[in-house]
């Protein structure tokens, strides 16, 4: 059921401090940067905790937002661990609880806070209505509603009105790679996914045509084979510098802010560079931006897809591909790649 915008909390009544929850993925933890920024422009005056991992921290700097880190290994794991995690936050004496994860344990604390009095909200992550979307043609769909928006949503089930987020606004900051001369973009072809994943053979081919069109290309990856690319590509093209292991996740973020225009699957890096409003050319496999995961305010413009009628194969790109090949991801050219990445630097001069 979608909460009625219109039933507004008057403002005596709403709550002081709310506790926002969501413990991963990295992605949709930086999505909800966008819709606490347009929560903090409409009501400066209630204090909000976010509750995730301490990993994702930088994500929310500058936000004016206090921070309590889940050890989901640690303290926090298994059955005991969840009722931990609601004694500790239980000691930060918020009124609110909004629960923008719907797993097992953000529902178990929202539950318990709830039989204690407090007010809760929950995502509607609308699953019946992605998974209906699941395997058909999605060319000439009405685009689902955005994560961030259903993130606003949960706030708006407290009790407050406020509109969805503007953009980001572009923020450039300090820069972890040195003086920046000429043009920078990044590339980011990997996911947790192969369906989300650009093929590795077509990587290489896509990084040799930016390396010529550019003065640095940077290789966002993970670590094991993910890096182990990106180091060779690095010791083949002199221009192309391999990121992981040389700056931490907040370097990264820093860095995006300084690219010209990056290259992103449908995953972290797109999200990254949503935030700080860095141009995206978007590639998309198995999955699709209808579905309400392309980064928020990233223009449609940059989006890399062909039409295909098993797309999207799935909500989240998990599931193996039928015909064993990812032709989605194939037809996507190293060129097509390239060439939408001058044009889009080319709108921005």
């Amino acid at each position: 059921m979608e909460i009625n915008n219109k039933e507004v909390a008057p403002k005596s009544k709403q709550p002081k401090h709310i506790i926002a929850i969501r413990l991963s993925a990295m992605g949709d933890v930086v999505m909800l940067v966008h819709a606490l920024r347009a929560f903090r422009a409409a009501y400066p005056d209630v204090k909000i905790t976010v509750a995730t991992r301490k990993l994702f921290a930088s994500f929310f700097d500058g936000l004016g937002v206090d921070l309590f880190f889940v050890d989901t290994k640690g303290r926090h794991h298994g059955m005991k661990g969840i009722w931990r995690l609601y004694r500790d936050l239980s000691a930060l004496k918020a009124d609110a609880i909004a629960d923008m994860h719907g797993v097992l344990r953000s529902t178990a604390v929202r539950a318990l806070f709830r039989l204690a009095g407090k007010r809760v909200a929950a995502i509607n992550k609308g699953k019946v209505e992605k998974w209906f979307r699941v395997g058909y043609n999605s060319a000439n769909s009405v685009p689902l509603k955005h994560t961030v928006v259903r993130y606003c949503d949960v706030l708006r089930g407290l009790g407050f009105e406020f509109e969805n987020p503007s953009p980001a606004v572009k923020v450039v900051r300090d820069n972890p790679m040195g003086e920046k001369r000429g043009i920078w973009v990044g590339f980011a072809p990997f996911s947790a996914h192969e369906g989300k994943t650009y093929p590795a053979d077509m990587c290489v081919e896509a990084i040799s045509l930016l390396s010529k069109r550019y003065e640095r290309v940077f290789v966002h990856s993970g670590g094991g084979a993910e890096a182990e690319f990106a180091a060779r590509m690095e010791s083949e093209f002199e221009n192309v510098t391999a990121l992981f292991g040389k700056i931490d996740l907040a370097g990264e973020m820093n860095l995006i802010s300084n690219l010209d225009v990056i290259v992103s699957m449908d995953s972290l890096a797109m999200h990254m560079a949503s935030v700080v409003a860095t141009p995206v050319v978007s590639v998309w496999g198995a999955t699709h931006p209808a579905l309400g995961f392309l980064g928020y305010g990233c223009s449609e413009d940059g989006i890399l897809q062909v039409e295909m009628p098993c797309r999207p194969c799935s909500v989240y790109g998990e599931r193996a591909c039928k015909s064993g090949d990812y032709a989605c991801l194939r037809a996507i050219t190293p060129k097509m790649i390239a060439d939408k990445v001058e044009e889009l630097i080319s709108r921005a001069k």
